[in-house]
């Protein structure tokens, strides 16, 4: 189980790490739009091969996108991110090895130089069917579109200490919505009745980094957690980090490490990574 106390460590150790690297530079004002997509793909054949392997093939779709509206007395910013693709392994058919779709909008209204006031909204879910394969032929499905989709509300205090890194915390609503698949999302299984929306009231923070590490290497880190009322030793996690190298004009390297945390779900942390090369191309 992850503790709060680690988790509060990791937020000073990055905080005190870049605090110090602050740069004024002059605020400007106005509307930036940022559409970034990539689409890699790995193939790998074998004919009459001594050592032996399997053939295998998979593609994945990445697109981020950034709206961001800076004013004297506001700053609105919405992000988008879709993330799917899917891996084929020799006869077997082609099987999801990543799905999400997130959605989220933060409206901060400037009352100082670090710490303003905010409001937030955030939605997540996926878009393709989910499945638990129980051996070659057998398969069991255990998720859908909005079967979890998770949505909260939050409002609070934010800091942007440096640029690169900015944290926000405060009082958040988060509602879990299920249709065929409640018993594993949603439902209590302190009570008899079967829910299908689960309703917490909580605090969160979330944190986000991005750093250029060299000309050609981006880190960005996301790091969301939420506790609610009931349980304060408790704590869903959410971190996902994503290094990228531009290694030409259109092709590029992505490692994505995601990490999660949540009970309700599983007892012990999810892990996620994926290592690829393909073609981005900036729209925006």
């Amino acid at each position: 189980m992850l503790k709060r106390n680690s988790c509060i460590i990791l937020f000073l150790l990055i905080l005190s790490q870049f605090v110090a690297a602050k740069e004024k530079k002059e605020e400007k004002f106005g509307w930036n739009n940022t559409v970034v997509g990539s689409l890699n793909m790995t193939q790998v054949a074998f004919d009459n091969w001594a050592k032996g392997g399997e053939n295998a093939i998979s593609w994945q779709v990445l697109i981020s996108t950034i709206s961001e509206r800076n004013h004297k007395k506001y700053k609105w910013i919405t992000t988008g991110k879709f993330n799917f693709g899917k891996t084929k392994l020799d006869d077997l058919d082609f099987r999801k090895s990543v799905d999400e779709f997130k959605l989220e909008t933060v409206f901060t209204y400037k009352i100082g130089s670090y710490i303003n006031p905010y409001t937030a909204m955030t939605s997540l879910t996926q878009v393709a069917d989910g499945f638990k394969y129980l051996s070659e032929d057998e398969k069991v499905q255990v998720s859908a579109f909005l079967d979890p989709g998770y949505f909260t509300q939050s409002t609070g205090f934010g800091i942007e200490p440096t640029k690169g890194l900015k944290t926000r915390a405060g009082l958040s609503l988060k509602e879990t919505i299920t249709s065929d698949f409640p018993k594993r999302f949603a439902d209590n299984p302190k009570t008899v009745k079967v829910e299908k929306v689960k309703t917490e009231v909580g605090f969160e923070s979330t944190t986000d980094f991005s750093r250029k590490l060299s000309d050609n290497l981006v880190m960005t880190s996301k790091l969301e957690m939420f506790s609610n009322l009931e349980a304060f030793d408790e704590i869903d996690v959410n971190w996902d980090n994503v290094f990228r190298a531009k290694v030409a004009k259109y092709i590029s390297v992505n490692m994505n490490f995601h990490l999660l945390y949540d009970k309700t779900v599983s007892a012990k942390r999810q892990l996620n990574q994926s290592l690829a090369l393909g073609l981005t191309y900036t729209f925006i």
